[in-house]
């Protein structure tokens, strides 16, 4: 009688915590989080990120297992999900071979999911997977294997400038990939983000290398690259998916600053006391030639259709676009700017004597012709 009476007042309370704690998704089972915030709690919702072995799936993989999100990583080569394994608790990050050819494949791996995120894609060509492969057939036939295995949420990642008619046949599948999605999951949601930076990428540490591949078109090529860190909290904030969507949404992440290859080289060019140097900017054809010959390589080089988007500006750079954020205050996440961290990403390319300078940015975001870099 005595103990009856001290649960009764806790009921309400109970019910209201259990109710806070219960998600029901459209076609998934139940979802119920428990235990405290962070990397040893459980937030009831299991992910699986395809495209988790590269650059910006490794990130996210690391914030939905801090969060206790239970993360399905496909892998095809087993050496490239080793650092995924430690991301998160005990059994949190589970690896599953896969083929994007073999829909069995797939179907094992988002059969227990909630939510599904599509990051696989290849800037480039290989002998096995062209980008129709990647960017189209493989996007379709993960959606609708993911349909048909009732998972509640599609996160398809694409890119900014993802438009049918661009000269770029890496773009144009982009878009034609966010179709076949859209077609074969009705209320996938679409990213678009600018390019990333951050530590493994190819953007500052090829212009820091490589810079004279950067100087095409005169480096007068406009961009907005963006934190791959931001781009992964909002896929991250996404694992719930879009409430009251019935339909697909797209939502665009461009970096908060236009910058143009000139005035990243002179950025780079200041943080780590390297001077550029002058090199005569090699014309469009030649290096067209130039890389397609490149190709007979076994390994990755510089590919045609990455010389052709390095005279493509990015969305939102012309004078009319330039104040504008994209879907950033949406997720609530506000994008780094490129000066703050560049000295983090890029410090590695000092000089033994200049390694412990203090960082000089350029006097002004302008952009400065090639020529006037030193």
């Amino acid at each position: 009688m005595l103990i009856t009476q001290a649960v009764r007042p806790l009921r309400p309370n109970l019910a209201r915590g259990l109710a806070q704690q219960l998600t029901v998704p459209p076609r998934s089972n139940p979802v119920i989080s428990y235990g405290p915030a962070g990397r040893s709690s459980v937030s009831g919702h299991v992910a699986t990120v395809f495209g988790c072995t590269g650059f910006l799936g490794r990130y996210l993989v690391s914030k939905l297992a801090k969060a206790g999100t239970q993360v399905i990583v496909p892998f095809r080569d087993e050496d490239e999900k080793r650092h995924l394994k430690v991301m998160g608790d005990l059994g949190q990050v589970i690896p599953l071979m896969w083929d994007m050819r073999d829909p069995d494949t797939i179907a094992e791996c988002v059969r227990h999911s909630d939510v599904v995120y599509n990051l696989a894609g290849r800037e480039y060509e290989t002998k096995n997977f062209t980008f129709e492969d990647v960017n189209v057939t493989g996007a379709q036939l993960i959606a609708e294997v993911s349909m048909a295995n009732s998972v509640s949420n599609f996160i398809h990642v694409s890119h900014l400038n993802a438009n049918a008619n661009s000269p770029s046949r890496f773009y144009a599948t982009k878009a034609a990939g966010e179709e076949v999605v859209k077609a074969a999951f009705p209320n996938a949601v679409i990213v678009r983000p600018g390019p990333y930076y951050g530590h493994e990428d190819k953007l500052l540490n090829s212009m820091a290398f490589y810079p004279i591949l950067w100087t095409l078109n005169d480096a007068k090529t406009k961009l907005r690259p963006v934190h791959v860190l931001d781009v992964a909290q909002v896929l991250s904030n996404l694992v719930t998916g879009v409430k009251g969507a019935s339909e697909s949404v797209t939502y665009n992440l461009p970096g908060p600053t236009v910058h143009s290859y000139a005035s990243l080289l002179n950025l780079i060019q200041s943080v780590t006391y390297n001077s550029i140097g002058f090199a005569p900017t090699i014309p469009k054809s030649v290096m067209l030639t130039a890389t397609k010959l490149a190709q007979n390589a076994w390994w990755p080089l510089l590919s045609p259709d990455e010389v052709e988007r390095r005279y493509i500006d990015d969305v939102g750079t012309d004078a009319k676009g330039e104040h504008w954020q994209g879907d950033w205050d949406k997720f609530g996440v506000t994008p780094e700017e490129v000066e703050n961290l560049a000295i983090t990403y890029l410090r590695r390319y000092r000089s033994a004597v200049n390694f412990s300078r203090p960082v000089v940015l350029p006097s002004t975001r302008g952009t400065p012709a090639y020529h006037e870099l030193d």
